[in-house]
């Protein structure tokens, strides 16, 4: 396949997304999906619609449709892609019935439990593992590796979903994010993994003109379960025969969701909040607070999770005790960072406000 080929299923999932999302904040208005300001939210702006995450999904599947035909008989339509298609439909399906009338915690994450058992059952699993210092291929059991998985991607879905707070973040994170696992596909030499790679960038770089700051409309719950779910299955895809130190590739690369996840749940914990209680504490309010404008603290974003996007890329050709002294010295610069940010200081924090999680606009 020419290069051409190869990215005109990213060429055409831009160019569907970015002109299909006008029509999708016009629909998503007529049925009153709109964000709903609060004192927990960013958004201030009344009625700004929800369900963007339509015209990502249209992208993808265009993307898709594209670089199916051009491939090889097989090489990217087999059961992956139906187990993808079928959880993301899932997914999207209970994105926009949350987005138009909510959708509790508990039944959020039901959906999600299904979504992860459908793409578990079409072979994204992690199935073995290499010892990284002898090189070893090791089996892991299957229970093991249908649990990890399982948690692998309900958590990456989750992570996507509470990141998504503010004009453009989750669209920018999750385009360069794709951007690094598309890379690691072609790598590994995984046709599905790199045209599916290809055909969500173009999805999410078509929908982020509309979203940046001062965003025209929002992912909504329907985009940001999606995007969880696309980036899991794809860093799955890529490190599905992993040693213990190449799996850190894909957490470094999707660094920034999981963190503000972890500090999450953690600060729930320590506190003894509900663990699906929302608050102003995630890490792009506390960023927002220190530069002052939507935009800074997004160009923040960006630049931390590209940092360690570049870093995942780097450590994949390290391996044993190099790979292992790089990663401790991440870990604590990492947990500096998270210090000077004020984000491990638990007992410092202001009250919160009430809330559930929420709307993928404003959370």
């Amino acid at each position: 396949m020419s290069f051409l080929e190869s990215v005109s299923g990213l060429l055409l999932a831009f160019g569907v997304s970015f002109f299909v999302t006008p029509a999708v904040a016009r629909l998503a208005l007529s049925f009153h999906a709109v964000d709903r300001p609060s004192e927990r939210g960013v958004n201030q702006r009344p009625d700004v619609p929800l369900m963007g995450g339509l015209a990502v999904l249209f992208g993808l599947l265009a993307g898709l449709a594209l670089a199916s035909a051009l491939a090889e008989p097989g090489e990217i339509l087999d059961r992956r892609m139906t187990g993808f298609l079928l959880g993301a439909l899932l997914l999207v399906a209970a994105g926009v019935w949350d987005d138009l009338f909510g959708m509790n915690a508990p039944a959020k994450l039901g959906v999600q439990v299904l979504a992860a058992a459908v793409a578990i059952a079409h072979g994204f699993e992690i199935s073995s593992f290499t010892d990284p210092i002898t090189r070893t291929l090791l089996d892991v059991p299957t229970s093991i590796g249908w649990v990890a998985s399982f948690l692998w991607i309900v958590g990456i879905t989750n992570a996507l979903n509470l990141l998504d707070g503010m004009d453009g973040l989750a669209t920018g994170v999750g385009t360069i994010i794709a951007v690094t696992l598309t890379m690691i596909a072609w790598q590994v030499g995984s046709p599905f993994g790199f045209f599916m790679g290809l055909a969500l960038v173009g999805a999410l770089a078509g929908f982020l003109p509309h979203n940046f700051p001062p965003a025209r409309v929002f992912l909504g719950d329907t985009g940001s379960l999606l995007l969880g779910y696309a980036l899991a299955l794809l860093a799955l895809d890529g490190y599905q025969r992993v040693s213990l130190i190449t799996f850190v590739v894909p957490l470094l690369a999707l660094a920034v969701p999981i963190l503000d996840t972890t500090l999450s749940i953690a600060r729930r914990i320590y506190r003894r909040d509900p663990l699906f209680r929302a608050d102003r504490l995630h890490m792009h309010h506390r960023i927002l607070a220190l530069q002052g404008n939507t935009r800074s603290a997004l160009m923040q974003f960006y630049f931390l999770t590209a940092a360690f996007c570049l870093l995942a890329l780097s450590i994949r050709d390290l391996g044993g005790f190099t790979a292992a002294g790089f990663l401790i010295l991440v870990l604590l610069l990492t947990v500096r960072m998270l210090w000077n940010m004020g984000l491990l200081r638990f007992a410092d924090d202001p009250a919160d406000d009430d809330g559930h999680l929420g709307t993928g606009g404003s959370t």
